[in-house]
C-alpha cells in the first residue's frame, strides 16, 4: 500500500518511514509543500501522514488545495500543534485523523490502517474475498480450509492491493507503483515472481492474468 509522508524533520521522517514500511507501507518521503503537490497529481497514494509546519508553506493549506482538486486519499495530520483548536481546523480543511507529537509510532499505524479501512468500507483489520482472509496486523493469509501462513512485506503488499478491489484489474506498473516507493529500482519480472508466489498459496485460478492489461484478484469461493 502506498504512502506519502510530509515531514520536514529528516531523523523523525527516516525513522518512522522503517516502521510503517514494516507495517506493510510502501512510503515516499518528502519535506516541502511543492514536491507532496506535485507526488500527489503524479503517484496514487492510498493515505497521507502530513505535517502541518513545512519549511515553504503550511500543511493545512496544502490539505485545502488537495480537497479542493478532488484528491480526496486519507490522511492523517502529525503535529506538534496539539490544542483543540487546531485539531478542528485540521478536521475542517478535509483530514480524517489528528496525531499530536510526541507519539508512539505504534498508535500511528493503528490510526493509519484504520481511516484506510474506512476509506474501503471496512471496519475490522481483515480482508475478506474468495474465501481468503488476509490479517493487516499479523501480515499473514488464512485459507479457505483453516490453513494460515505468514507472508513476507512484498508478499502481504501485493495480496492486500488485489483482494481490496477484487475483480479490478491491476496493471503491473500499477502493481510495481503500491509495491515500492520512488527510491527502489526492482527488476522487470519481479511482480510476475511474487505472483507465481502467491499463486502456490491461493490457486492459480484466483489471481487471474488478464494479457496486455495485467492481474485480478477473483472473488469466489
Amino acid at each position: 500500500m502506498r504512502l506519502l509522508l510530509v515531514e520536514d524533520d529528516r531523523l523523525l521522517a527516516d525513522g518512522l518511514a522503517g516502521q510503517l514500511e514494516k507495517a506493510g507501507f510502501s512510503v515516499d518521503s518528502t519535506r516541502t509543500v511543492k514536491q507532496a503537490l506535485a507526488l500527489a497529481e503524479q503517484e496514487e497514494y492510498r493515505a497521507v501522514v502530513l505535517d502541518l509546519g513545512l519549511p515553504d508553506g503550511n500543511g493545512l493549506d496544502l490539505l485545502r488545495k488537495w480537497r479542493a482538486n478532488g484528491i480526496d486519499f486519507p490522511v492523517l495530520i502529525l503535529t506538534a500543534r496539539g490544542d483543540w483548536q487546531d485539531k478542528v481546523n485540521g478536521l475542517k480543511a478535509g483530514a480524517d485523523d489528528y496525531l499530536a507529537k510526541p507519539f508512539q509510532s505504534e498508535e500511528l499505524i493503528a490510526r493509519l490502517n484504520a481511516i484506510v479501512r474506512r476509506s474501503e468500507g471496512r471496519v475490522q483489520a481483515v480482508v475478506r474475498a474468495g474465501g481468503l482472509e488476509l490479517d493487516e496486523n499479523r501480515q499473514s493469509l488464512k485459507l479457505a480450509d483453516g490453513a494460515e501462513h505468514s507472508l513476507t512485506g512484498t508478499e502481504f503488499r501485493l495480496l492486500r492491493c488485489l483482494m481490496s478491489r477484487p475483480g479490478q484489474v491491476f496493471s503491473k506498473e500499477q502493481l510495481m507503483e503500491q509495491l515500492y516507493n520512488l527510491n527502489e529500482t526492482p527488476s522487470d519480472n519481479v511482480i510476475e515472481a511474487y505472483i507465481r508466489r502467491l499463486r502456490k498459496l491461493v490457486g492459480s485460478d484466483t489471481i487471474s492474468t488478464r494479457r496486455g492489461q495485467g492481474y485480478l484478484f477473483n472473488d469466489v469461493v
